[in-house]
This record gives structure tokens, sequence and C-alpha cells, in this order.
């Protein structure tokens, strides 16, 4: 009669996963690696809210008198090329040169009215599908025209 010596124990532990996770961590830190953390690049930064009675922005104090919003609404070119901008007292205009001369001429009317340059808040409400560069340029426009205060809302 033979005897067995003891029999060789078999684990059946599955496939190695060692070389998958050492794998998966690579790509995890090339990822953050070549990622950018930068998400704030993509808004402009402003140093006033909007102030209005609707809640936006931080309330008035007593005896403030509120700024006057010049809003501009800018939707796309019915070409789908280009931007159209118009407002209070702004004409339909697609192209940004042409929207600053505006926007001076209407920063004069209100100087020579009386009203000061600090009180006065261009509110750029943008349509629902206007390409960034548009926005941008709008703003550019804004920007060369003397205006201190301008800020982004959303179209209703």
């Amino acid at each position: 009669m033979k005897v067995k010596g003891a029999k060789k124990v078999h684990y059946d532990s599955g496939p190695n996963m060692t070389p998958l996770v050492d794998v998966v961590m690579v790509i995890l830190i090339f990822l953050m690696l070549a990622g950018s953390f930068g998400g704030v690049s993509r808004f402009l930064m402003s140093k006033q809210g909007i102030k209005t009675s609707g809640g936006h922005g931080r309330p008035l104090k007593p005896g403030e008198v509120p700024d006057i919003n010049l809003d501009i609404h800018i939707d796309n070119a019915h070409d789908g090329v280009g931007f159209v901008a118009q407002g209070t007292g702004i004409p339909p205009t697609a192209d940004a040169d042409h929207l600053e001369e505006v926007l001076v001429s209407r920063l004069k009317q209100f100087n020579d009215a009386g009203t000061k340059t600090d009180q006065l808040q261009v509110v750029l409400y943008p349509g629902r599908h206007v390409k960034y560069k548009y926005l941008i340029a709008i703003y550019q426009a804004a920007m060369q025209a003397k205006f201190e205060k301008i800020a982004f809302a959303t179209s209703h």
C-alpha cells in the first residue's frame, strides 16, 4: 500500500490584479498632472455685483441710489455668423467697433445729463447659444468706452 504524503494545497485565487492596479494608478497620475486646474480662468472677474431691486448683488444702503443699468441683449445673427447687440438706447448692431462708438455716445449723453460714470452699469444679457468670443468682443467694447461697471446676467 502506498502512503501518500501531504497533498499539495492548491488555492484558486483568481487573476492577479496587481498589474491592473499599477496601470490604473499610472493613468490617474498622468491625467492629474496633464489636466488643468484653472477652472476660474473661464470667467471674467468683476468688482461689482448687479444692484437691482430683484435681489441680485448686495442690498442697497439707506439713502443709496441704485445704479442706472444700460441693458444690452446679445443674440446670434440670423445668418449664423456674428452677433446682434441691442438694448436701452442702442440700435441693433453687429459690429463691436460700431457698438463701442454707440456706447461712447451713450456715456456722453449720461454725463451731459449729470450722471456720473460710476453710477452707470452695463448689463450684458447673452442669448442661449451666443458664442463666447462675441461676449468678449462686446465686453471689450464696453471697457474701451470707459464704463467702469460691467456685469453679466441671464436672459429671460
